[in-house]
């Protein structure tokens, strides 16, 4: 374990002691915040109960889903727009503001086609997802040196042997970082939609806690919640650490 690691172990212990002290202490009103404690407790009971399990079965396909076929068409399609100089030129302003569209304002016209299941919150984590994974592509690709195009042509290559043996591994950190931030905003928005209107999933717990002001129930599935991101993270990160550790790249 580096040092960095430990450094950020002990700030949140910190933190998480502070909170701990100012709530058990009165100084935090238990209607803002319950004790870190309770939390974990409150989590723990959930799964042990198996209160959340279909809740959090519902998210993660809903995350899965939709970021396998962000990742899938997002690879593609970044790969087309850029063969396709003149496309691209036209679409970089769409991709620069892309993310200050509001996805979420045409949720209620997916529910409205396909009612309440899980395909409308699929629908916005893809959005959500699809452009960071065709922009990073795009920018792996812009970095590939172009003799490897060349020595391709040379070997007369098909294109999908090139895609596969040339393209894809010189072009893979800018790719997985766009993997990264794919699978990131599909769990970011499959959350927003469950907290906005769902009839399961996390964010549907944690809306569900909200308007019934059960701030145990509130603040435990919250936690569920950021312990999921955070372990996704790390999974994400070293997984990426030994992909360019064998590229000779960490």
């Amino acid at each position: 374990m580096t040092r960095a690691n430990l450094l950020q172990i002990a700030v949140f212990a910190a933190l998480f002691g502070l909170l701990e002290l100012g709530t058990q202490m009165g100084w935090i009103s238990r209607f803002t915040i319950i004790p870190p404690s309770e939390m974990v407790t409150g989590a723990y009971n959930l799964f042990a109960s198996g209160k959340i399990v279909p809740d959090f079965v519902s998210t993660m396909w809903s995350v899965i889903v939709a970021s396998l076929l962000a990742i899938a068409t997002g690879f593609v399609a970044g790969a087309m727009v850029h063969s396709l100089p003149q496309l691209r030129r036209t679409l970089d302003p769409f991709f620069a503001s892309y993310y200050a569209v509001p996805i979420f304002a045409f949720y209620p016209l997916f529910i409205f086609i396909f009612g309440l299941t899980d395909i409308p919150k699929m629908i916005i984590a893809y959005f959500y997802a699809v452009v960071a994974m065709m922009i990073n592509t795009m920018n792996g690709l812009d970095r590939m040196p172009a003799v490897y195009s060349k020595t391709a042509r040379v070997l007369r290559m098909s294109g999908t042997a090139k895609t596969f043996w040339v393209t894809l591994p010189a072009a893979m950190p800018y790719v997985f970082t766009g993997v990264k931030l794919a699978i990131a905003y599909a769990f970011l928005g499959t959350i927003a939609a469950e907290f906005i209107l769902s009839t399961s999933g996390l964010g549907h717990a944690i809306s569900f806690a909200y308007l019934n002001f059960d701030n145990n129930g509130l603040y435990s599935n919250i936690l569920i919640v950021l312990t999921l991101s955070v372990v996704l993270n790390m999974v994400l990160f070293y997984w990426e650490r030994i992909l360019l550790t064998r590229r000779g790249l960490a």
